[in-house]
């Protein structure tokens, strides 16, 4: 009977088993794409994080675990993942070089020409009566990172720059002993802080720039996030 075949195949197709989705890296990672797309959207409060050095990715990945960064989102999504699936996260994220897309306009967007002066004499030169290193002296002459551990700060919207120095000051966001990230916004007031996260972030980055591969030692200060030999690389420094 024509009525009864067509319910009986309804039926069998309810019941079938869902198909499953793919197991690639791309569909178990979907939920961080949501926010830190590939494909950049010029979000003011979530960065760029495609091309960062792998190892700082990962050290990212472990500061939301034991506690060192506090953001509710990123501590339930990778509070019980395992060290290997974090490398793998950090890997893939490390591996994408997309375009740059236009700079956010924020806060610095209004930055008066002696603003800008000064915060690009703190990243190129720093200020000595402040024990404050110039930031290239870490971050690279083009301020695109050391592998395998120092992040770029280009195509970071000036908010987010801003956001991060509190979080330093306010001892919400750390790093691994000794933190020198710590000790350089300890040192920077709130004018210094707005100066260089203006400067930064009206820079065009280049889009076939890369981490380099290695920075003169030692750094102006210790760092726990960078190794100080291959050996501690291999680790992993936290």
């Amino acid at each position: 009977m024509p009525i009864l075949s067509a319910l009986s195949i309804t039926a069998a197709a309810l019941t079938a088993a869902p198909m499953a989705a793919p197991d690639t890296l791309e569909q178990r990672i979907a939920a961080c794409l949501s926010c830190h797309s590939v494909k950049e959207r010029s979000d003011a409060y979530f960065p760029r994080i495609a091309g960062k050095p792998a190892g700082y990715l990962y050290n990212q990945l472990r500061n939301f675990q034991n506690g060192h960064r506090h953001y509710p989102m990123m501590t339930y999504m990778v509070g019980h993942l395992p060290d290997a699936y974090l490398r793998e996260i950090a890997d893939y994220f490390a591996a994408q070089h997309p375009p740059y897309p236009p700079a956010v306009a924020g806060s610095g967007a209004n930055a008066s020409a002696a603003q800008l002066a000064r915060g690009e004499a703190l990243i190129r030169q720093g200020d000595a009566s402040k024990k404050i290193p110039a930031c290239v002296a870490c971050h690279g002459t083009a301020l695109t990172g050391v592998e395998p551990s120092i992040p770029g700060l280009l195509g970071l919207p000036s908010d987010y720059i801003n956001a991060q120095f509190g979080n330093w000051k306010n001892k919400t966001r750390r790093a691994a002993a000794p933190d020198c990230m710590g000790e350089i916004a300890a040192r920077l007031s709130e004018a210094d802080v707005a100066a260089l996260s203006a400067w930064l972030s009206k820079q065009t980055p280049d889009a076939a720039a890369r981490p380099a591969a290695s920075i003169p030692q030692p750094l102006p200060l210790a760092c726990g996030s960078f190794p100080a030999s291959p050996a501690a690389a291999q680790g992993g420094a936290q």
